[in-house]
């Protein structure tokens, strides 16, 4: 059994439970955080006697998206580097992990499912696409702010939601409610969020009783059958633009978010950030703070 710090890794019968455990943070996602759960998910493909593994985030947040502030309250991305732009190297490499990442979880044995409560922002929000299964509590609110500070989406937002679902929140980084999620095949269910684990883990009992040999074929089935439509190279292709957004020397639309930085610290750079899109049409973020 390895020794996880970043997560929880709880078997309760056929069902593995990993939570992702940095509530203070909202569960941002850092190499330690993300090691561990790839760790975790491989540990519990492996185990013969687990057949249906639940991933989900302790606190307030399923996950805030990849880390911008150690000690951040509110969702986040990667920091903006300038030292690091100018070498693309750096971004290339680091943006090479994540089509490994996604396929990773499309790839496994066995069945994935997400629940989400809270917030599941940016990276967050691209891990929960790539689970088999998504079940999203009342409150849940999904997005990619990120965008607004020079980021990138994913192409398995347009492929498994639309083009036009996509475009309309990958080029806003708009919020989206747990019923936007719905309507667009972002998740498959909403329930009440006092309801959520015992529905999910309801739902992983039940994918348990199906023969462990249908389950992993039938999961070949349609991954493999996105791969042969051509799903990595289009992985590949994003992770090559996303080292290119992420490289850009033409910062000045996004300068005034560093100053936020400096003079408000991580809350005046959210604001900065954000503010400018309020009110949005759905989540939290619909309404000033008081």
């Amino acid at each position: 059994m390895a020794d996880y710090k970043s997560i929880k890794y709880e078997q309760d019968g056929p069902v593995l439970l990993i939570t992702l455990n940095q509530p203070e943070a909202l569960n941002a996602l850092t190499p330690d955080l993300e090691g561990e759960l790839h760790t975790a998910l491989e540990q519990g493909d492996r185990d013969k006697s687990v057949r249906s593994i639940i991933v989900t985030g302790e606190g307030r947040g399923f996950s805030s998206g990849y880390n911008i502030s150690r000690n951040s309250e509110d969702e986040g991305d990667e920091p903006l580097d300038e030292e690091d732009a100018i070498d693309p190297r750096s971004k290339w490499n680091s943006s090479l992990r994540n089509p490994d990442m996604l396929l990773h979880v499309m790839q496994l044995s066995k069945p994935v499912i997400a629940a989400v409560d809270g917030w599941c922002i940016g990276g967050g929000f691209w891990f929960t696409l790539a689970c088999d299964i998504t079940i999203a509590s009342d409150r849940a609110v999904f997005g990619q702010p990120e965008v607004r500070m020079i980021s990138n989406t994913s192409v398995l937002f347009a492929l498994l939601c639309g083009w036009k679902n996509a475009q309309r929140y990958a080029l806003t980084g708009d919020h989206f409610d747990a019923q936007e999620a719905l309507r667009m095949g972002v998740v498959n269910e909403v329930v009440p969020h006092e309801n959520l684990m015992d529905h999910v883990r309801a739902l992983a009992e039940r994918l348990a009783k199906v023969p462990r040999e249908s389950v992993r074929i039938n999961k070949m089935v349609t991954t493999y059958a996105f791969e042969a439509m051509g799903l990595r190279n289009a992985l590949n292709v994003n992770a090559f633009l996303s080292s290119m957004v992420r490289s850009t020397t033409d910062r000045d639309d996004v300068a005034h978010l560093e100053k936020a930085r400096e003079e408000g610290g991580f809350r005046g750079f959210l604001e900065a950030r954000d503010g400018p899109f309020v009110p949005e049409p759905f989540g939290p973020r619909s309404k000033p703070r008081e």
